[in-house]
């Protein structure tokens, strides 16, 4: 196990540079059904296709400034409290692994078949016709590796069908595909293979919208890692849970200029900073299995996502619910152009500095034209 030692500074960050990588579907379909909140609430549980990829078996964790080694798909580290917070309460070194694993599966959530580092596109419909292939002029656009008339999404009545061209070699479900309903919302499951691409459809308000995964995307393939603030075992807070008379709608906005409604149950409030403050959850479900926060705080004009970022907790319990923000993360627009992400309301916008959980995500650098690609051995 390694240790950061307390003379480090308080701001230093840990980098998780995953370099290798080959993954199948996620062990539990809740991880991804978390990252549903990828347009609204949208990455479905998806099925690893055989033929997706050619990378190695392991999830290698790289060293860094300020981390030796690590374990495969685990890191261990010890931080000082944050300045001004007192070290006393700490948990024990079992709560530090336990968000070592959160930020390990994070990043494995990313680069599975069915992460966001795979979403090359997103695609409007029109109603009628909508000519899918690499040819230009093409309504869905898609890369040249692709046949250039792929097929024909056809939008009428708020349905979605799909007619392969018959040059074209389309699959769905390992079977070969001519014509195709897609149901909206689908998902990977669902989906059309044409080699190493994949294409479902989504549904947001009154639009319907293509979207394309390339599993060889250069995104994934150039991932660079992710950072997180030092674990702070003082932004893990219990907090005092006020239900509404009755659930309330709260308007949600995205990025693509849409508000969508979505249910809230109450808000917490909590003390950090020697001052009260306080969020309004709303439910991702109409099963709901936990609370979801779409937040910004202070440190988004520095550190952390600009947007904000998504926190997950428990149901309420007696009264109270724990928030765990140093499992705060960052939503799927931080790494995707084609994500319709939720953007925090104005109830959530926080002056505090919120210390904890994923820092703002900086891609790799692309290389200099003519200039040789880096291993990535």
């Amino acid at each position: 196990m390694w240790r950061i030692r307390r003379t480090l500074e308080t701001s230093m960050v840990i980098d998780l540079s995953i370099t290798a990588f080959r993954l199948t579907r996620p062990a539990s379909c809740r991880s991804q059904v978390r990252s549903r909140v990828q347009g609204r609430c949208d990455s479905p549980c998806g099925l690893h296709h055989a033929d997706a990829d050619r990378y190695s078996d392991a999830v290698i964790v790289q060293r860094t400034s300020l981390i030796a080694a690590a374990t495969v798909g685990l890191l261990v580290a010890v931080s000082t409290p944050a300045a001004g917070q007192s070290g006393r309460g700490a948990r024990p070194s079992s709560y530090t692994a336990e968000i070592r694993d959160f930020q390990a599966q994070r990043a494995q959530g990313l680069l599975a078949d069915d992460g966001w580092l795979t979403v090359a596109g997103l695609f409007w419909l029109k109603p009628g016709p909508n000519v899918a292939g690499s040819a230009a002029g093409s309504d869905i656009l898609l890369p040249a590796r692709a046949p250039a008339r792929l097929g024909v999404f056809e939008l009428q009545d708020g349905r979605v069908t799909f007619r392969a061209d018959p040059a074209a070699n389309v699959f769905a479900g390992g079977a070969r595909v001519g014509t195709a309903q897609m149901d909206a919302p689908s998902d990977d499951a669902g989906a059309l293979a044409i080699g190493d691409l994949r294409m479902f459809v989504i549904h947001r308000g009154d639009r319907f919208a293509v979207r394309l995964r390339d599993l060889k995307s250069a995104t994934r393939i150039g991932f660079s890692g992710l950072k997180f603030y030092p674990v702070r075992p003082a932004y893990r807070v219990r907090a005092r849970f006020t239900a509404h008379e009755q659930p309330r709608k709260v308007a949600i906005p995205n990025v693509v200029g849409q508000v969508s409604e979505m249910t809230s149950p109450g808000y917490v409030t909590f003390t950090l900073a020697g001052k009260e403050w306080r969020l309004e959850p709303v439910y991702e479900t109409d099963d709901p299995q936990d609370l979801f926060f779409i937040f910004r705080d202070a440190t988004s004009r520095d550190s952390t996502y600009p947007a904000g970022r998504f926190l997950y907790a428990p149901l309420p319990r007696d009264g109270h619910v724990i928030l765990d923000f140093n499992k705060a993360y960052n939503p799927p627009c931080a790494f995707t152009d084609f994500a319709t992400c939720p953007l925090p309301p104005r109830q959530n916008q926080l002056a505090l500095r919120i210390e904890a959980g994923e820092l703002a995500y900086h891609p790799r650098p692309k290389p200099p034209t003519g200039s040789k690609a880096p291993s990535r051995r």
